[in-house]
């Protein structure tokens, strides 16, 4: 999820491949993030201010590191559609 593979070395198939991946863990990425929103939320009832911020942190992370994978994938797909 948060390597830095090198996409335009892969062959269609294998991007096609990571990009099925990046779908079907979808879900399960925004189950994460939510279940630390949540817990942050808690946190934040609770008074515990840096675990909160925490929290926060590390959802956001996971959901921008997501995100720009995505981006690469579908970008070097774009890429070598419009090479041919």
């Amino acid at each position: 999820m948060f390597s830095n593979k090198d996409y335009s070395n892969m062959t269609p198939e294998e991007l096609v491949s990571e990009e099925k991946k990046m779908k079907s863990g979808t879900i399960p990425t925004a189950f994460v993030i939510g279940m630390l929103a949540g817990v942050a939320v808690w946190s934040a009832t609770s008074g515990k201010f840096f675990l909160t911020i925490g929290l926060l942190g590390a959802a956001l992370f996971i959901g921008y590191q997501n995100s720009q994978t995505k981006k690469a994938i579908q970008a070097e797909i774009i890429r070598r559609k419009n090479d041919q």
